[in-house]
């Protein structure tokens, strides 16, 4: 009789039961240890390591594990993130990688998951996030079309109104993010317009004195009107006009929303800002504030972001600097007369 060496057995404790793993990460075993079924499951597992199917999910997390992006992520975040993927690689390992291009089918699978951990619900949006990283690593290897958990909304909710990136979050990120997120980032950060609008920005939108074009949220009812202020001209001076849109991604070609909402997280995650409550439209508040400096109205400032004027003002009390609103009142002052 052949030996078998077990030594690389995982054993893992939750809730009162014991499971065991092939190896770390790898498939859970059937039955007890020391039974003919454990051992049929340990040797099943050995032989699919060996020659992976590389139609099952399992592989996708696999590779992203193996991968130089969740290499160049700091050792905590590592520590943190294994054990997310090895609860990820459990539940939909054996899914056929196919299925989740079918968003209406795997969603609820998804959601589900997630709903685990729907006592905390920013534990419930960490697996979540983690397991959108792992899809992503998958549409980036060509084997899923689209992100499914893009648009699944957190169970965490807050009012982001006044989360703002600063002028140090923005320097920070653009150290080692691409040329074109870094575009992107300036460009939200100088309009307020939100991702799905900014993708779809063309160059025909810029007129002699503003930006304008109607906003997806009111389903094109409503016109955002972005006058062109000095710092926005800049921004849109360094652009270059590669197509009719004025984002592109590296291969010269327009953003989708989820190509660059993968794009973005990947690199805020490069950043080593993955933990950080900053969303990319947050981006919206830091336009508010730059939109008050350059002497815009309140009234203005809400009715481009949609905000209530109330929001609008507790951003400015909040992260103006009394340097910064002396100076933006003297500039009015200045116009008038």
């Amino acid at each position: 009789m052949v030996k078998v060496d077990l030594k690389g057995i995982a054993k893992v404790k939750a809730k009162g039961h014991t499971y065991y793993y092939a190896w770390r990460g790898g498939p859970r075993l059937r039955g007890e240890p020391g039974t003919p079924e454990f051992m049929a499951s340990y040797n099943e597992a050995i032989e699919q390591h060996r020659a992976p199917d590389k139609s099952r999910f399992r592989f996708i997390v696999a590779d992203y594990k193996a991968s130089k992006d969740y290499k160049k992520l700091a050792q905590s975040t590592r520590d943190q993130w294994g054990k997310w993927l090895d609860r990820i690689a459990d539940y939909f390992g054996d899914l056929r990688i196919a299925q989740f291009d079918r968003p209406e089918k795997i969603r609820p699978v998804i959601r589900r998951w997630r709903n685990q951990w729907a006592d905390t619900p920013r534990t419930a949006d960490y697996a979540l996030q983690v397991l959108s990283r792992v899809v992503a690593h998958g549409v980036e290897l060509g084997k899923i079309a689209g992100n499914p958990c893009e648009g699944i909304k957190h169970l965490y909710n807050n009012d982001r109104s006044e989360i703002i990136w600063t002028d140090a979050d923005v320097a920070h990120i653009k150290q080692t993010c691409s040329a074109e997120i870094a575009l992107a980032v300036d460009l939200a950060g100088h309009t307020g317009l939100r991702l799905g609008d900014l993708c779809r920005l063309s160059w025909s939108h810029v007129q002699d004195d503003a930006i304008v074009l109607t906003t997806s949220k009111s389903k094109h009812r409503r016109e955002a009107i972005i006058a062109l202020y000095p710092a926005l001209r800049e921004v849109l001076a360094r652009i270059p006009k590669r197509a009719t849109t004025i984002l592109t991604s590296s291969k010269r070609r327009p953003w989708t929303v989820d190509g660059f909402g993968s794009s973005f997280n990947k690199a805020k995650i490069e950043a080593g800002m993955a933990d950080r409550d900053l969303h990319f439209n947050d981006l919206r508040g830091t336009a508010a504030t730059k939109f008050y400096i350059a002497g815009f109205s309140m009234r203005e400032i809400a009715e481009t972001l949609a905000w209530e004027e109330a929001n609008v003002e507790k951003i400015i009390r909040r992260y103006v600097g009394r340097a910064a609103a002396i100076k933006a009142r003297i500039k009015k002052l200045e116009a008038r007369e």
